[in-house]
């Protein structure tokens, strides 16, 4: 489960580093959407071995459908 926790904590810094938001708020904002527990944990397996680029696309557009904005 480390694992897979430091790979959140990476994409949370990815996506804040990207929309020029804090960490936290994107935290915040990935816990409203329930990204962590319905997207990035579940497919970890599948996620890690993917290019950050596309990852954080793919998060950002879970968000969006979830009917949040980072």
């Amino acid at each position: 489960m480390q694992e897979e926790y430091s790979f959140v904590i990476y994409i949370i810094n990815e996506v804040s580093n990207l929309k020029k938001k804090s960490t936290s708020d994107v935290y915040k904002i990935l816990q409203q959407a329930n990204c962590i527990n319905e997207y990035l944990i579940p497919f970890y397996d599948v996620l890690h071995t993917m290019g950050s680029e596309s990852i954080v696309n793919d998060v950002i557009k879970f968000v969006n459908k979830k009917g949040f904005k980072i």
